[in-house]
């Protein structure tokens, strides 16, 4: 039957074949007229069984159904002429637990199932009153489509939240996307409705369609808690089985739960998933596929970690997963649920941690979305100037309303708990702290203090914050602000927002504007490079070279680079090194790190084949030996939100545009020397903290990575005092390229 499976087994508790039917007064009340015109907001109080003194009916509303028996050899129902209502009443008493209907449909085809308007309430009042005070955890469990047992009569639970609605109904192949066939019961004011469908499983197709009570207006809509979706451009929500596949992570999530991710090492491949890499034919990869590719590249390079752009469903490519309308399945683009549980597990066996981009600013304004769920502003604020974001076409959700936070909150959970994802990254956080963000002045709404700050959405933050640390210990949440908000990975209960991390916006604008200027021209801009030290221990941070920064005409970060060819590669080579030794924790976007010579195109594969010229394929193996030094290091990663971990050698030397600096732990220390310029730097002496002999343990101009060879190996000590330190080194510094020394 479409896309479901039918359980057409007969059950042992069929009503006996000899029960006595009594005749049917052959009228329409109104309740059944409502019905039949799909309007009735208690169907459950006129379907089904009902006894009434000593006379039990069963009624039976099936527009495409010829006949109907109670039970596969049982009596026939009777139809109301001119109707697609069926009746049965009996006089006989019976300890029936639940009945089937077996119908023969115009086409002659038979159906056997128990009526759906047999059971009772699947959603406890509890549950409910969470939802409602937006503190439910896994409503997601509740609501959605879910495998379920009854009575042991396996079928599949649906519940969606629609509080503004005078009928809602599951429609899908199972009912021929027929809103009159299923409609569902109302549980009192929750604004949740529900129904059991015996005898559907995983793979069924459905939507809900919705009737709204104040306007009639009617709308089909996917399911706001789906699991699984079509394959796009389809749109219509999948059941799945969200318990059926088997972890083997064990130790990585046990080693989870125990380490201090502040103090080890995190190196942040970020990857869309649509364009890393395609097959022969042009097409998406699997996630197991990509659990073979992307995990032997990633762990090959170093990297530590995965962050992957919004895997969440989406129905536009070009919005790269942003704009999102399934806040609780992957993309059916690269596979099924369990396909991406497989890849998680299997970046996780092989110690690779795994950050998902997650979108709670803002969702599209598609129709069958949540844009005007059930014929109002449900997710959404109803006033635009509050509601809907001018620039990105889409609309901003009502912090202000428990079960939205709700479903925001259980959507992070989710993806922590059922897919043991390591973190969030947390997209447009800029966007959700002011209320006058990217607005004219006259196109906003104050607080209630007069202020632009979002209270709702603050509070809403901080709450999720909370949640997820307590309930997924070793996890991490990771802001994209770009303002200078105070607190933002600062704990709650001092004011702070909660993050874990935040990108850091403004060393990367810095220091990318610094990098675009001709060599010559450096030196007056010399506090570009040195500017971010005065902040950066505010926060926790993370240094992003992001996929924002390749695309839209900004160009590619090798384009970024001035100079011909040669200097474009070392500078980029020395950008890189600055970023790998700088305090904070590492990002780079796929394709940056082999010097992608195209601005990232969504829609295509990263141009692989430079890989074969020995430029491209140097700075591969520079990146990947900066991984490696960066992660085999502590000096370089055990005191990245501390100042401890940090001292300037010397950041005045302006007319050579040199800095130098030192990263160091209670136990050992690193020498960093970086030259902004084309010109080889002979005998240039650097204060040392200590006597012995130090071995450049990394060169940018190496000529394995391309460059011109020219450096240090090992370099004595000389007992001259230098930059305040007690000895100094004399150094070759080689062109447009940084150094690393190590005592």
């Amino acid at each position: 039957m479409g896309h479901c499976k039918v359980n057409k087994k007969t059950k042992k508790n069929q009503p006996k074949a000899d029960l006595t039917p009594i005749p049917v007064v052959k009228q329409l009340s109104d309740d059944l007229i409502r019905i039949a015109e799909a309007k009735h907001h208690d169907a459950f109080s006129v379907l089904g069984r009902h006894t009434n003194d000593d006379t039990t009916t069963i009624t039976v509303y099936a527009p495409y159904a010829e006949s109907i028996n109670l039970g596969p050899k049982g009596p026939v129902f009777e139809r109301i002429p001119d109707s697609d209502f069926f009746l049965y009443k009996t006089t006989e008493d019976t300890v029936l637990l639940h009945y089937q209907l077996a119908v023969t449909d115009k086409e002659g085809n038979k159906n056997l199932s128990y009526d759906p308007y047999d059971f009772g309430t699947l959603i406890a009042e509890f549950d409910q009153h969470l939802f409602a005070s937006g503190n439910h955890w896994h409503i997601y469990r509740k609501l959605g489509a879910h495998l379920h047992t009854v009575d042991q009569i396996k079928g599949v639970s649906f519940a969606v939240w629609a509080p503004n609605a005078q009928r809602v109904s599951v429609v899908g192949d199972f009912n021929h996307w027929d809103g009159r066939c299923t409609p569902m019961r109302a549980l009192g004011g929750s604004g949740i409705w529900e129904i059991f469908l015996p005898g559907l499983t995983v793979g069924c197709a459905y939507k809900f369609e919705i009737l709204n009570m104040h306007s009639q207006e009617l709308l089909v809509k996917t399911d706001p808690y789906g699991q699984q979706f079509e394959f796009r451009p389809q749109t219509a929500s999948i059941v799945t089985n969200a318990n059926h596949y088997k972890w083997l992570d064990d130790s990585w999530m046990d080693h989870r739960k125990e380490h201090d991710w502040m103090r080890e090492a995190m190196s942040i491949y970020e990857v869309h998933l649509g364009s890393w890499k395609r097959d022969d034919q042009g097409n998406f990869l699997n996630y197991r596929d990509l659990a073979v590719d992307l995990v032997d590249y990633v762990k090959e390079m170093g990297f530590t970690h995965i962050e992957l752009l919004p895997i969440t469903e989406h129905p536009l490519d070009m919005s790269w997963g942003y704009q999102t309308t399934g806040y609780f399945a992957p993309t059916s683009r690269h596979g099924t649920p369990d396909d991406f549980r497989y890849f998680v597990d299997i970046c996780h066996q092989n110690n690779i941690g795994i950050i998902l981009d997650w979108v709670p600013a803002h969702f599209p304004k598609d129709s069958f979305a949540l844009a005007n769920f059930d014929g109002t502003a449900l997710y959404e604020h109803e006033d635009p100037r509050k509601g809907e974001h001018r620039d990105w076409g889409t609309l901003i959700y009502n912090y202000s309303r428990n079960e939205v936070k709700n479903f925001l909150l259980a959507s992070a959970n989710f993806w922590l708990e059922e897919f043991h994802l390591d973190g969030l990254r947390v997209d447009a956080v800029a966007s959700m702290l002011y209320l006058d963000y990217s607005r004219e002045p006259d196109d906003w709404v104050p607080n209630m203090y007069g202020g632009n700050e979002n209270l709702e959405a603050i509070d809403f933050m901080r709450h999720m914050n909370t949640i997820t640390h307590e309930q997924h210990p070793g996890t991490v949440v990771i802001a994209e602000e770009s303002t200078s908000w105070p607190q933002v990975t600062r704990p709650t209960w001092t004011g702070g927002l909660g993050f874990s991390m935040k990108w850091n916006m403004g060393w990367m604008h810095d220091i990318l504007s610094y990098m675009q200027e001709d060599p010559v021209h450096r030196m007056y801009h010399h506090d570009n490079l040195t500017f971010g030290m005065l902040y950066a221990f505010s926060e926790n941070f993370v240094l992003p070279f992001s996929h924002d920064e390749v695309v839209h005409g900004k160009g590619s970060m090798l384009n970024k680079m001035p100079g011909d060819e040669w200097q474009r590669f070392a500078n980029l080579r020395l950008l890189y090194t600055f970023m790998f030794t700088y305090p904070g924790k590492k990002l780079l976007f796929q394709g940056c790190e082999f010097g992608q010579g195209t601005e990232w195109n969504f829609n295509q594969a990263l141009d692989w084949y430079v890989l074969d010229y020995p430029s491209h394929n140097g700075l591969k193996t520079l990146v990947k030996d900066l991984n490696k030094i960066y992660t085999a290091q502590p000096a370089l990663f055990q005191h990245d939100f501390e100042h401890e971990g940090f001292e300037w050698i010397d950041c005045h030397d302006v007319d050579h545009s040199i800095i130098s600096y030192r990263r160091k732990t209670a136990d050992e220390e690193l020498i960093v020397i970086l030259n902004f310029t084309p010109v080889v730097r002979e005998s240039y002496r650097i204060g040392v903290p200590a006597e012995g002999i130090y071995t450049e343990i990394f060169n940018s101009d190496s000529n394995y990575y391309n460059g011109s060879n020219s450096g240090n190996g090992n370099v004595p000590s000389e007992p001259t005092a230098w930059m305040n330190l007690p000895h100094s080194v004399n150094l070759t510094l080689p062109p447009l390229a940084g150094i690393i020394l190590k005592l």
